[in-house]
């Protein structure tokens, strides 16, 4: 029996967030219904661990998830996974050490996407740089009882056309954590709010920034420095990779001919 790791990739308005719940469709219920498929174990078997959450309409391209398996040869395995999965793509694989953790990761990279309109990108990059370091997060977050004071390691804000990306690179993040701050960087940049909001905020006062939308996040990667993942063959699912090419080209249309 083999623990395997395996990145996975998914658009969260396919599913209701990623934690499995009754008479609802979630990115867990939905692979671990591939893995059974798959692997022919029970869920209990497979022990199943994901490395992160993410919430209603969240999208993600490198989660982390580890499971038990019969399978050596990790390629196989993708390669199965992608032929009986509908709106998961399994992306690469390793085998892991059988006390494996995914939680325990090296560093999580967000992406978030604005709309460039009537954004300063010059005092969006300085807004985002106040919330580099160690600081309390209480205000930019849904407290759930954990320890509210964390280390951002970067921020990087860029402009792609018509949008500004934020990248995000921490150990680990609060509830609603980005969703919160690119808010702020928004309303900062488009002189709703000011630099001095935010200052006080970190300082522990309510302020009110808003909360982003959440389609517009993505968990880019979870990632390990001492584990080599082994990438699928992205052939294996190119034509549902296609597909939606072809409906956001088809929106893309439409919207841009109005």
């Amino acid at each position: 029996m083999n623990r395997i790791a395996v990145k996975i990739a998914y658009l969260g308005a396919g599913f209701s967030g990623s934690q499995i719940q009754p008479s609802l469709r979630t990115v867990e219920g939905t692979v671990l219904a591939d893995l059974m498929k798959v692997c022919k174990m029970d869920r209990e078997a497979l022990d199943l661990r994901f490395s992160s959450r993410t919430d209603r309409g969240v999208n993600a391209l490198g989660n982390a998830i580890c499971f038990n398996s019969e399978f050596q040869d990790v390629t196989i395995l993708l390669r199965a996974l992608n032929s009986v999965s509908d709106g998961v793509f399994y992306r690469s694989a390793c085998i892991v050490e059988p006390g494996f953790n995914p939680r325990h990761a090296s560093r999580r990279l967000y992406r978030y996407v604005l709309p460039s309109y009537r954004m300063d990108i010059d005092l969006a990059r300085e807004c985002a740089s106040l919330f580099v370091g160690e600081h309390d997060f209480i205000r930019f977050c849904k407290t759930d009882g954990k320890p509210t004071t964390l280390t951002i390691d970067s921020i990087d804000v860029r402009r792609e056309g018509d949008t500004i990306i934020l990248e995000f690179n921490a150990l680990y993040y609060l509830w609603n954590m980005i969703r919160r701050l690119s808010s702020a960087i928004h309303e900062v940049s488009t002189g709703h709010m000011t630099l001095d909001d935010v200052r006080r905020a970190l300082d522990g006062e309510v302020v009110n920034f808003g909360m982003g939308r959440p389609d517009a996040l993505t968990l880019v990667d979870v990632q390990y420095d001492w584990l080599t993942f082994v990438p699928g063959e992205p052939r294996f699912y190119s034509n549902r990779s296609a597909d939606g090419i072809f409906e956001a080209d088809l929106k893309h249309g439409f919207y841009s001919s109005l």
